[in-house]
């Protein structure tokens, strides 16, 4: 009997190929991470191997020699699945190969109609958001690319040839999305987002920067210039290939609905002074003029370690134990009756209590669209910050033209976005700033940055906003260093002193900003939510900067 190796034999096209393979009576070897490394030759189960089809998964041809030799005293035939980018170490892994003294075939497939299944969660949503949606692509069906490495391991005939395998037509990415849509019957819709914000989501996923830009210019390129159809499949297999409507409807149970977990992990506080724990609570159902949002991110705020320690439960009244997290960035996936502004896949972001969690059921109109031109989980960062730098540069201190304006405590959350408001209204802006924070605050716009470390803050200001706690005697100093001066933190004395209320309309105003690129949103720390008591800690410590966001798991 017949003994192929299948390297990646639990990979998409590996299994495939395996189970074609079994259906011929050819007797499998199949190797994939579970049962032994790869770069380790040894390990490859090769005794009266004759054929070899190999997945190399890394992204360089580190180690590929000594495989492909180890390959080579045993089997006469390798079939290797390349790409048809033909990606560096690809190449060199096709060159060792053609050394080595087999029977050789390369598969270079275009998009793989499996890649479909990245937007499954969107599909859900009804939105499905990238970049470059005029991108045509000659999507493959993985089952093909399997059925001609069957050939290519068994019959004769196809040493030195170098397959380059395509489906039988030229679709663009939103026209995969329409046609998804149509399959399901479900609307679903494609949204083009700028490059940069899919750049930053993928690298947010984990892909390698290489990867990442690789894809992008493939996509930037397939716009102008679609790559060519082949004959390949249906030449080998004596099968037409399949088209991606085909793939879609035997596909469409895993873009279907997936109902929404009955329990989800909640950041919780349960006496003031302990510690956060993280509950598994029931996943919330939206109300009458609720909608339900699946959690991008929620972010950190001093206030919230002041109110687990208890000292704001005179001013803030909530029942414990307590969902922690003020600001939130999310998707919508379910609405309640009553709510017609809003629908499933609208990404939104608001400020509202009890958020640290993966869903949160909240009124539909403390909410705005989030900013298109950042990452969601970034919207995230603006909301309580935002909101508050807002009030106090355009309601409390009425910034205008020409002013001199100190803003005191400029390295956190609200100085990012009050140092670049009070730009956009004309004035000059001192800023202090701790040495680490200096180069941030210089960023955001900041005229002049003082290190408060070392150097007395000017006077003669228009407008002091002061966004840091500060001792009462230092508080007291700063009340003669401006005609106008607001505060959020510690209270001065002849100052306003205020806490900002959420807006819906002024978060609307922050968005448009970002997105026509006015106003910048940088994030000091993306972490996991299960990191927010030590966030707490570190802030407890002094040792927090600029704004951290959450992701929930």
């Amino acid at each position: 009997m017949r003994k192929v190796l299948v390297t990646g034999a639990t990979g998409t096209v590996g299994r495939l190929v395996a189970a074609q393979l079994g259906d011929t009576g050819v007797e499998v070897r199949p190797f994939s991470r579970a049962g032994g490394d790869l770069s380790d030759p040894g390990s490859l189960p090769l005794d009266g191997v004759e054929s070899a089809f190999l997945v190399w998964p890394f992204a360089t041809a580190d180690g590929a020699r000594a495989v492909i030799d180890a390959i080579a005293r045993r089997a006469r035939r390798v079939v290797y699945l390349s790409s048809a980018a033909v990606r560096d170490h690809e190449r060199e892994i096709e060159r060792l190969i053609e050394e080595s003294g087999v029977e050789w075939t390369f598969l270079r497939p275009h998009a793989f109609a499996a890649n479909a299944l990245r937007w499954a969660a969107q599909v859900r949503s009804g939105v499905v958001r990238g970049s470059y949606g005029r991108a045509a692509m000659p999507v493959v069906d993985e089952r093909d690319i399997a059925a001609v490495a069957v050939r290519a391991l068994l019959d004769d005939g196809h040493h030195g040839a170098v397959h380059e395998l395509t489906g039988p037509e030229s679709i663009t990415q939103a026209d995969q999305v329409r046609i998804i849509s149509e399959i399901m019957k479900f609307p679903v819709r494609w949204e083009e987002v700028p490059a940069h914000h899919t750049r930053e989501e993928l690298l947010a996923r984990g892909w390698p920067p290489q990867a990442v830009d690789g894809v992008l210019r493939a996509q930037a390129d397939l716009v102008a210039h679609p790559a060519p159809l082949t004959a390949t499949v249906e030449e080998v297999t004596k099968t037409p290939p399949r088209t991606f409507a085909t793939w879609v409807a035997e596909h469409a149970a895993e873009f279907g609905a997936v109902p929404k977990p009955e329990t989800m992990s909640a950041a919780r506080i349960h006496e003031y002074g302990g510690e956060i724990r993280h509950d598994r609570i029931p996943t919330p159902r939206p109300g009458p003029g609720e909608v339900l949002i699946e959690v991008a991110a929620t972010s950190f705020n001093p206030s919230e370690v002041g109110l687990r320690a208890g000292l704001l439960r005179d001013v803030l009244h909530v029942e414990l134990p307590w969902t922690l997290g003020s600001d939130v960035s999310g998707t919508v996936v379910e609405t309640g009756r009553g709510v017609t502004d809003l629908a499933p896949g609208d990404r939104v972001f608001g400020l509202v209590g009890g958020v640290a969690a993966a869903y949160a059921a909240v009124p539909a109109s403390v909410l705005a669209r989030a900013p298109q031109s950042v990452p969601l989980a970034h919207a995230a960062a603006v909301p309580v910050a935002g909101l508050t730098a807002w009030q106090a540069v355009h309601e409390h201190a009425r910034v205008t033209r020409g002013q001199r304006v100190l803003i005191n405590g400029a390295g956190g959350g609200v100085g990012m976005f009050a140092v670049q408001l009070a730009k956009l209204a004309g004035a000059t802006v001192f800023a202090t700033a701790s040495p680490r924070s200096a180069a941030a605050v210089k960023r955001y716009g900041a005229d002049e940055v003082i290190d408060y470390t070392t150097t007395p803050l000017p006077g003669g200001m228009d407008v002091l906003l002061n966004l840091a706690a500060l001792p009462a005697k230092d508080a007291a100093a700063l009340a003669g260093l401006g005609r106008t001066v607001v505060t959020i933190a510690t209270p001065i004395e002849g100052g306003t002193h205020f806490v900002a209320r959420n807006d819906p309309a002024q978060l609307a105003e922050l968005a448009a900003l970002i997105d026509r690129g006015e106003l910048d949103v940088e994030i000091a720390e993306s972490l996991p939510l299960t990191e927010l008591g030590k966030v707490h800690r570190r802030a407890e410590e002094g040792d927090t900067r600029g704004k951290i966001i959450l992701l929930p798991a």
